[in-house]
This record gives structure tokens, C-alpha cells and sequence, in this order.
């Protein structure tokens, strides 16, 4: 898969070899998405652009479903391109219409160019969401270029609703990108965004203020733009590790914070939350519990307190059964890909320490491209 950012202001088209993008798959076409962090960054403009450009060059480009929203300057760059026809649907005595991919399919293109990806269709459709058609459209052997807002990735729901108060009803499963060959951010800054919007370029004139008040406040835009760029971060992290296993560096911030049943993990979740925001970073909290061991109840009310405050801080809890807590940490840092982790002074005996080595000294050495936070007694109780 390839992942790229693509600055929907300077104008900028990846070098392609036409023969090389378009060797005919038996199976599956090609897909392409274009992300933005909202509507308005111009990402069925990039799209349009990128399909007349192919045009020109040979391929055989349709359009399968185009959304202008009235936009003039998008209505024109799809101009000299051949549209699918759409089917009527018949809703409660109105007739609508609604792309039919069973028309595309007959057309037979190289390349099918569709808006909206997360639509849900009209009730009496083939199938429920247009992303589902996409992939009926893609098992016939057609290339797709697809948009869709970060906002309408599944996993993001509940977060997009922290972030703008609006809840998303029209999403896509997570796996639409990880199955995608190439993955473009279409981005703006968020000032260039409100302008757009104040121009009329976005919304009608008396949508505008409502809109500026709402869900295209700075603020809101500034956390959608790090979403989809930190989406497509995350995934090219994922595929360069799938491609080279040893050598490749992270590029997102991760840090793990290392709790137990001792009362300062409490004070030492809260310093590892701190660095986390400090540094951007997405947040993890281990707790390795013996299997051969039973908690009492005021160590189970603990860590049911360490897992509410991990929620409150946005991180993600793991609780693994293993009497190895070194082996564990170190496993866990490696499948989580962790840059920083945070630990709390060891409470072993000094017996123990000579013989065995303290722990932040063996991470060290098992994990030399991690930074290792050891947080004393007196600093975690301070905090």
C-alpha cells in the first residue's frame, strides 16, 4: 500500500507510469481515497484532476458518482468526462437518484471515479453503503478513486465527537483503508479552510455563520487535520514495519506507562499522561498481572481506578497474564511500536537488584531505541 500527503494548495501530482498503474488485475482493481479533514479541502476537486490527467494520457476514466454541492469550480473540472448515468429510486412516493454500480460494472472502465464514500444508499438499494458497491465495483476488475472525511472512519466516531460535539451517523469500517493501494491527504490549513467557507466556496451564504460557529471552528479544524494526517502517519509506520522489521523508525510518539498494584501507580499514570500530551503522543498503560496470584479486593479496586483514569487520559489499557513482567514489557513495547516508556522506581530488595539488575537498566539494553523514564518515589508523590 502507499500512503502520501498531497498539499491541495501548491497544485502538486505525483509522478504515475500509466502502463505500470493500470496492468489489469484478474481479481481486483486498484483503490485510491482521498482523506481530508472536512468538506471544502478539495478533495473531489483532486480527485476530478487526477482523472482528466489519466484521461489524457490513454486511460479509460468515468464518472461512477459525482456530489458538486454546487460548487462551480468543481462542476467544470469535471467537464469532458463521461458520467454513468444514475438510477431512480423511488423513496415514499419520491423518486431519487442514487449511483448504480451495476451500470459501471457493464461500462466496463479502467478507472471509475465515485464521491462520497461513506454515503449510505437509499433504503431499497443493492446494498446499504456506496463503499460496498466500491468493492463490487473493484471485484470486477475496475481501479476506483474514492473521498471520504477522517471524520467517517469508524474507529474515530467517538473521538470526532469530543472533538466537534457532532455526531458522524454515515461511517466506513477501518479496513477500507487498510485494503486501499494508496491513500492520499487532500490538506488545507484551517485558516485557508474558513476563508473558503466565507467565500461561499463550501456551504450556501446563510449556512456560512452557523457553520463558522460550529463544526468549522479553528479549533475543531485544527484537531480533524492532525487526525487524518496522524491516520495516514500511522499506517505508512505500519507498512514500513511490515517492510523492514528491524530497521525502521517510528514516526508517532508512543508511550507506555508500566503500572502495578503499589498505590503510587495512580501518581505515575498521571506523569506518564502528562509526557504523553507533552509530546502528542498516543498513550498505553500495562499492567502485568501474575496468573498464580490473586488480587484482594483493594488491589483489584486499584487497578479498575488505573483502567477509569487511562479512559479520562484517551489511552488504551492492557492487562496480560504472565509471571515475566521484564519479557512482557519488552514484548509489548515491541508489537505496540512504544518510544517512551515510563516506569516507577523498583521496589525489589537490593539482593535481588545485584543479582538480577534493575529493570530500567535490562529495558535499556533489550530496547536501545526507546527512552526509558524512571520516575522515583518522592517525584511520583510530588506530582
Amino acid at each position: 500500500m502507499i500512503y502520501s500527503s498531497e498539499l491541495a494548495a501548491n497544485g502538486e501530482t505525483p509522478d504515475r507510469t500509466p502502463d505500470k498503474l493500470y496492468e489489469r488485475s484478474p481479481k481486483r482493481g486498484k483503490h485510491k481515497i482521498f482523506i481530508g479533514m472536512s468538506p471544502g479541502v478539495g478533495k473531489t476537486y483532486r480527485m476530478l484532476e487526477e482523472g482528466k490527467s489519466l484521461k489524457e494520457e490513454g486511460i479509460d476514466v468515468v464518472i461512477g458518482l459525482l456530489e458538486t454541492h454546487g460548487r462551480e469550480e468543481t462542476a467544470q473540472k469535471a467537464q469532458g468526462l463521461e458520467v454513468i448515468p444514475l438510477k431512480t429510486m423511488v423513496l415514499h412516493g419520491r423518486s431519487l437518484p442514487e449511483m448504480d454500480p451495476d451500470a459501471i460494472i457493464a461500462r466496463q472502465p479502467q478507472l471509475a471515479l465515485i464521491d462520497e464514500l461513506a454515503h449510505t444508499n437509499i433504503p431499497g438499494s443493492k446494498n446499504e453503503k456506496r463503499y460496498q458497491d466500491v468493492e463490487e465495483i473493484l471485484a470486477a476488475g475496475i481501479d476506483v478513486y474514492s473521498t471520504v472525511n477522517i471524520q467517517h472512519l469508524e474507529s474515530l466516531n467517538d473521538l470526532v465527537f469530543k472533538i466537534s460535539g457532532v455526531i458522524v451517523r454515515e461511517r466506513i469500517p477501518d479496513r477500507l483503508f487498510d485494503e486501499a493501494d494508496e491513500v492520499v491527504v487532500v490538506d488545507v490549513t484551517p485558516e485557508t479552510l474558513q476563508e473558503r467557507l466565507r467565500e461561499g466556496k463550501i456551504y450556501a451564504p446563510e449556512k456560512i455563520d452557523s457553520a463558522l460557529q460550529n463544526f468549522f471552528q479553528k479549533k475543531n479544524l485544527i484537531a480533524l487535520r492532525e487526525l487524518a494526517l496522524r491516520e495516514v502517519a500511522d499506517n505508512v509506520e505500519e507498512d514500513g514495519m511490515q517492510a523492514n522489521q528491524r530497521d525502521y523508525c517510528s514516526i508517532c510518539e508512543r508511550v507506555l506507562v508500566c503500572i502495578s498494584t503499589y498505590p503510587n501507580s495512580i501518581q505515575l499514570l498521571r506523569r506518564g499522561a502528562r509526557i504523553a500530551n507533552y509530546m502528542n503522543a498516543h498513550l498505553y498503560i500495562l499492567f502485568v498481572e501474575n496468573p498464580e496470584k490473586f488480587l484482594t479486593k483493594a488491589e483489584s479496586l486499584h487497578i479498575e481506578t488505573c483502567t477509569r483514569l487511562c479512559q479520562e487520559f484517551g489511552g488504551e489499557f492492557l492487562r496480560v497474564k504472565s509471571s515475566n513482567v521484564f519479557g512482557t514489557i519488552v514484548e509489548v513495547a515491541k508489537t505496540q511500536r512504544i518510544t517512551q516508556i515510563v516506569i516507577g522506581e523498583s521496589h525489589r530488595s537490593r539482593l535481588a537488584l545485584l543479582f538480577k539488575g534493575a529493570i530500567a537498566q535490562r529495558l535499556m539494553r533489550s530496547l536501545p531505541d526507546v527512552d526509558i523514564h524512571l520516575i522515583g518515589d518522592r517525584q511520583v508523590n510530588s506530582a
